[in-house]
Formats: structure tokens, sequence, C-alpha cells
């Protein structure tokens, strides 16, 4: 029982961190119906973002506590993150807009490989590792170890779930959000400024996967390609859970999670746990291709 609850929380790390990109994949596909393919290397340069201002703070700024580093860390990479993802949408999305999806699709796969590239060419192919902003402390309680890090990637990630779903469905911004969801041509009929919450959605977005980047890189290593396979896992767990549904991402980033850590566990490999998630991908799209949480939409004609 003690290893099961060990693999348990292993998971839930993991599944925090899949499920903050995957929202970003939702907002953006509810919003404009755009698979953002760009969304995984949004999350990479994120960390390296998090990586230059954290060692840039620990540097000059000796004095600060961790804590007050990795808030400073945290905001700028949001910031930094959100802005590179609204210039994005507006000069490489937003002129598309109107065109054949396909054209979107593969400008996202084009915008996603340039970021790669630009970022090795100018950075380097060289793993790094973030500033350690918590000293690792390990704590055992009948018989289940886990440390202070495993926490605290574990509650910020709740504590950032729990706030976007709150801002979607009690504010006014969230309001207009579900409005261009549900009819983007009539909201602007309603006085909803369309390209301002398409811009707001993708800010949100991807400073939520910036959050994912810092708490991931205090544990992985970063690099320039670590986006791609995070990037395909994150899309797998917001199609699972059903994409556009903000709460399916996050359920879907969790079941992700347990299928990562649990698949080592049954069987004889980790290599099976590509071929495992995307064997759910497959099945869930046969009998039910708008996800546990997604509800099927029937478009007029």
């Amino acid at each position: 029982m003690q290893g099961f609850i060990q693999q348990v929380l292993n998971a839930l790390q993991v599944g925090s961190v899949y499920a903050l990109i995957a929202l970003g994949y939702t907002m953006v596909y509810g919003i404009i119906r755009l698979i953002n393919f760009a969304h995984g290397d949004i999350f990479m340069v994120s960390t390296y973002v998090a990586f230059f201002v954290g060692t840039a703070l620990a540097s000059y700024l000796l004095g600060l506590s961790g804590l007050l580093l990795f808030v400073l860390t945290l905001i700028a990479s949001m910031f930094a993150t959100s802005l590179l993802a609204v210039l994005i949408e507006r000069f490489a999305y937003k002129p598309l807009r109107y065109a054949p999806r396909v054209s979107a699709v593969i400008t996202a796969l084009g915008v996603g490989l340039f970021l790669e590239n630009f970022t090795l060419a100018t950075i380097g192919p060289d793993p790094r590792f973030l500033p350690r902003f918590f000293t690792v402390q390990t704590y055992t309680v009948g018989g289940v170890a886990f440390s202070n890090i495993q926490m605290i990637i574990i509650v910020v990630s709740a504590l950032v779930m729990l706030v976007l779903d709150t801002v979607v469905r009690r504010t006014m911004v969230g309001m207009a959000m579900r409005a261009v969801s549900w009819d983007k041509f009539t909201a602007p009929l309603m006085g909803v400024p369309v390209d301002r919450i398409i811009s707001i959605t993708f800010a949100i977005g991807a400073s939520i996967a910036a959050v994912g980047g810092c708490l991931y890189g205090m544990v992985y290593t970063i690099d320039p390609y670590m986006g791609i396979r995070i990037g395909w896992w994150a899309f797998i767990s917001a199609v699972v859970g059903g994409i556009g549904n903000i709460r399916g991402a996050m359920l879907g980033g969790y079941i992700l999670g347990f299928v990562e850590i649990f698949t080592p566990v049954i069987l004889p490999a980790s290599s099976y746990r590509d071929f495992v998630a995307f064997s759910i991908l497959l099945m869930l799209l046969i009998f039910r291709p708008y996800g546990i949480l997604g509800r099927p939409v029937a478009q007029k004609v």
C-alpha cells in the first residue's frame, strides 16, 4: 500500500504539469477551434525565461529568500510567455482566422519548429537546470516519502487551476470567453470585443503553461526539444478530457500523469508509456470522440 500511495503522489506531480499545459490547448481550441501545436514550445520557452531570470536574480540579489526568488521568477516567466503568445496570435494566426483550417494548423507547426530551432541556435543544446529556489526536504509519513518540492508542485498547480476555473465561470472576461466560444459571429453583436478576448485567451493559456514550466524546471532538466514530447502528452490530455472543456483538460492531465507513472509498474518497461497513451487516445476517439467531459456539438448548416 505504501508503494501504491508513493506512485500516486508521483502521478499527481507529473499530472499537475500536464494539466497546466493542456489548459492552453483546450482554451485556444474552445475559442477559435485551432489546435495550437506551438503551445508545447511556448512551454519550453517559459522554462528558459525562468532559467535566465532566476539565475540573474540569484546572482545579483543574494539577499532574496527562496520563496521571493521563485515568485519573481514565476511572474517574469508568465509575463514574457504571455507576450510571446499574444505576438504569435497577432502576427501568425490572426491573418489566417478565416482561411482554411489546415493553413492555421500548418502555421502552428511552423511556429513550433521556429521556436525550437531558434532556441537551439541561440542558447545551445546543453541541458540546463533552474536555480534551486528551495532546499529539498524529504518527509516520511506512514512509510510514504515525499518532498517539499513535490508538495509545492501539486499545491501550486491546484491553486492555479482553481483560480482559472473561477475566472472563466465567475468573471466578465470569462463570460466573454464563453460567449465567443459558443458563437464568435454573434458575440460581437452583443458588444463582446472578439479580437481582445482571443488575445486574452492566448495570454492566459501561455501564462498557465509558464507556471507549469517553472514547476517542471524545479525537478527536471530543460532543453530546446523538451516541448515536443511534453506538448504531445499535454495535447493527448486535452483530447482525453474533452478538448474545449477546461475541467476536462485538468482531468486528462492527471489521467496521463497516472499513465506515465503506473505503466512501468504494470508493464515490463517504461518504453510502453507512449504506446499506452496513444492507445487510450485511439480508443477514446473511436468510442467517445468528444472526450470524457466534452459534449458533442451540433453544427448548423
